[in-house]
């Protein structure tokens, strides 16, 4: 069987805002599927519909994939509802879940359809993709650890863990009855971040990381739809904005059906644009493998990176470090489309990107 696959990842934003554009086609010919996993702004996802139109050749989009409810990854996905037909869309939906999370907010006055209507509210980039695929009839699903999209599983969030601990921790849900004590945290972690900014460089090395272990990254973030896909026999991962415990859950989850990701990985996806809050040393040794502590000259594994021309944090140098010491090779989008594909039909003026360099100066963390 000739399969192959392509994953395209489209630019985003401008300065310090990036977001997610992202499609992928795979299969044979005369048996293609095409999947899209966030869709950015609306400009962002007129470019999609463009582009699948061109370079896949057809108005069909099998499965639509909302990794999480933040405007700069649904916003998007509306346009490619109304321009294209679409077989199905997963997605998660807060507001579906208040009569049980009701418990665990603060304001007693709360009801479960106030409480849904506020989540609707304040994730409506996402409570539109819902309206308008009911509108147009097409099939609905919440993406949970253990289904199938297609060619690919989903390996976090796990119903439980999302349910109960994630969304009453997102920013637009209510003040919960532990508030206190994250909004202090939240707030220290806001002035450490400002204070960072100002800060200057630190060296690293192949033998020096900085990287951290102790990262978090917000409950938003954390509950983006992680994906991991196999097609031609090579293994892809696609993450969101996921954190250091979604990424674990995603490692736990091939681990106990006896998968090793590091050696089958080909293709990942640079969590949260290259984010530093969103991988650690160890999570990456478990998706990608230990570090090499030199430049290799094959590269176990090629990772994108969605991030915002002209952006200067987007990704972060010991992020691009990190995936290169572990045999990587790192591209980020900055303002242009870029492509990652296994036997599949060449495109015509398409031709060799630019790779990231390993950096002797990132980021301080204080």
């Amino acid at each position: 069987m000739n399969e192959g696959y392509e994953i395209d990842f489209l630019p985003v934003g401008s300065g310090e805002r990036s977001g997610d554009a992202i499609c992928v086609r795979y299969g044979s010919p005369g048996n293609y599927k095409v999947m899209v996993y966030d869709g950015g702004t609306k400009e962002s996802g007129e470019a999609l519909v463009k582009h699948i139109r061109e370079h896949y050749g057809t108005n069909h989009v099998d499965y639509v994939v909302c990794s999480h409810p933040d405007a700069d990854h649904a916003s998007g996905l509306s346009v490619m509802l109304e321009c294209l037909s679409v077989g199905e869309l997963w997605m998660h939906r807060p507001w579906e879940h208040s009569d049980v999370i009701r418990q665990y907010f603060k304001d007693g006055r709360i009801t479960d359809n106030s409480l849904a209507e506020r989540l609707k509210e304040k994730m409506s980039a996402a409570y539109a993709l819902e309206e308008l695929a009911t509108a147009k009839g097409i099939p609905l699903h919440e993406p949970f650890q253990g289904m199938q999209i297609g060619a690919f599983h989903v390996t976090s969030p796990d119903r439980e863990w999302y349910v109960h601990t994630l969304i009453p921790g997102f920013a637009k849900s209510p003040e919960t009855k532990e508030a206190a004590a994250s909004a202090s945290q939240s707030l220290f972690k806001t002035l450490l971040a400002a204070g960072t900014e100002m800060m200057a460089g630190v060296a690293e090395s192949w033998g020096i990381e900085t990287l951290r272990e102790d990262v978090r990254t917000s409950a938003e973030n954390e509950s983006s739809v992680v994906l991991v896909g196999e097609i031609a026999e090579r293994k892809m991962l696609l993450t969101g904005d996921a954190g250091i415990e979604a990424l674990a859950a995603t490692a736990s989850y091939a681990e106990a059906r006896g998968v090793s990701l590091p050696g089958s990985l080909k293709f990942i996806q640079v969590p949260h644009h290259g984010s530093r809050n969103n991988v650690s040393p160890s999570v990456l040794d478990r998706l990608i493998g230990q570090k090499t502590y030199s430049p290799v000259s094959d590269a176990r594994v090629t990772a994108f990176a969605s991030a915002a021309q002209g952006s200067e944090t987007h990704p972060r140098k010991m992020v691009v470090n990190g995936f290169l010491r572990r045999g990587a090779n790192v591209t980020a989008t900055q303002g242009r489309t870029i492509c990652h594909n296994h036997n599949m039909p060449s495109r015509n003026g398409w031709g060799a990107i630019d790779s990231l360099p390993f950096y002797e100066e990132v980021e301080a963390w204080d």
